[in-house]
């Protein structure tokens, strides 16, 4: 089976500019408020004077988020280790605050208002410290309970994808064992075939059947870890199939195809109407001496492709159930067509009208490969 590339866990934080942007944006509306809503504090506003006070402080909160988010993933804070981590969280937010009122009071005393130049630094430092601190206190916790939930919804994202990468797996396992499990019941059947026509001393027909399981052997293993193929390409493994099939039968077994052009280059179940024909053959025709007559047939039936195999055999039994009644081949096909599409398909087991038994079955119709299934 082909690995299709996974896509790689994400194993880093929100972009810089993430946690820089709402900051910038910040500064940008606190200026324009000094400068339109309170003009009167100066004699000549300034636009440029306004956004070299108030932006720093800005700046400086968002040169801080980054260094925040690295520190909620350094010292996470959880059930089992939040007293010991809470510590470095409280120091790093002592000083932040420390050099974010310093920005503050810098700023103030070069572009700001009378206020910062008539005011002792120590006081106002001291002053702006204390605001700093409540301030500083909601911007922390601001990022670091943002940096846990992003981080919170990247792991449940990546579980998410790694689980259904595993059921991806875990299906594609379970195609490969059921489509195994066809190979050595048709290789049986054959072989068994060959054995009646060598006990009859029939050279020529054992030689026959023989080259033609081999081309469908090699056939069978082109195609090992493909859950889908065109329908073209599978109705020239039932053609080979069936001229094995003729060898032992002759002229008792009629077989018409009838399959809509539309329909050749859809996608179907690799060996999925082998099995089907297998049992009408060996479970319809074979038991009775008279010929029998089997019917293939394949179209678009309202944007799904509806695919039949009918025979005039001797019919079901009563109380017919495939998973009681049903061979190998049918309860293989059902079962593969329940991992292929769980809830997308419709799988058939009737008597046909005028005698025999008839396997309908309707799948998506495609014309290319889903992601899901293995190539």
């Amino acid at each position: 089976m082909e690995h299709r590339p996974e896509p790689a866990a994400t194993s880093h934080g929100p972009p810089a500019w993430v946690m820089a942007a709402p900051w910038l944006l910040c500064g940008l509306i606190s200026t324009s408020q000094v400068y339109f809503l309170w003009p009167v504090r100066v004699p000549e506003p300034s636009f440029l004077r306004d956004l070299a006070w108030q932006y720093p402080p800005w700046l400086y909160l968002a040169a801080a988020a980054p260094l925040v988010a690295r520190m909620a993933r350094r010292f996470p804070l959880g059930r089992d280790n939040w007293t010991r981590h809470l510590g470095p969280h409280l120091l790093a937010n002592a000083v932040l605050a420390s050099g974010y009122a310093l920005v503050v009071c810098v700023a103030g005393i070069l572009f700001g208002d009378a206020y910062y130049q008539e005011t002792p630094f120590l006081f106002a430092y001291g002053k702006l410290l204390a605001k700093g601190v409540q301030l500083q206190l909601f911007v922390y916790w601001l990022v670091v309970g943002f940096v846990h939930a992003y981080d919170y919804h990247r792991k449940a994202r990546d579980a998410e994808l790694a689980f259904c990468r595993l059921e991806t797996q875990l299906a594609h396992a379970q195609l490969e064992a059921l489509k195994m499990q066809l190979h050595p019941h048709f290789l049986f059947n054959t072989l068994h075939a060959i054995g009646v026509l060598v006990r009859k001393q029939d050279t020529q027909g054992s030689l026959q059947m023989l080259s033609g399981l081999a081309d469908l052997l090699r056939l069978a293993l082109d195609n090992t870890g493909r859950q889908l193929v065109p329908l073209k390409q599978e109705l020239d493994f039932l053609g080979r199939y069936l001229a094995i099939e003729k060898v032992r039968f002759s002229d008792r077994l009629d077989v018409r195809i009838d399959v809509a052009p539309e329909v050749l280059d859809a996608l179907v179940p690799n060996l999925i109407l082998q099995p089907l024909v297998e049992n009408a053959i060996r479970h319809g025709i074979a038991p009775r001496a008279a010929s029998g007559r089997i019917e293939v047939t394949a179209s678009r039936e309202r944007g799904a492709l509806a695919l039949s195999v009918r025979d005039d055999g001797v019919g079901l039994p009563d109380a017919f159930c495939v998973e009681r009644c049903g061979g190998v081949g049918l309860r293989n096909v059902r079962a593969r067509l329940g991992q292929l599409f769980p809830a997308d398909h419709r799988f058939e087991v009737a008597a046909a009208h005028g005698g025999g038994a008839a396997v309908s079955l309707q799948i998506p119709l495609a014309f290319e490969e889903p992601m899901y299934v293995g190539a």
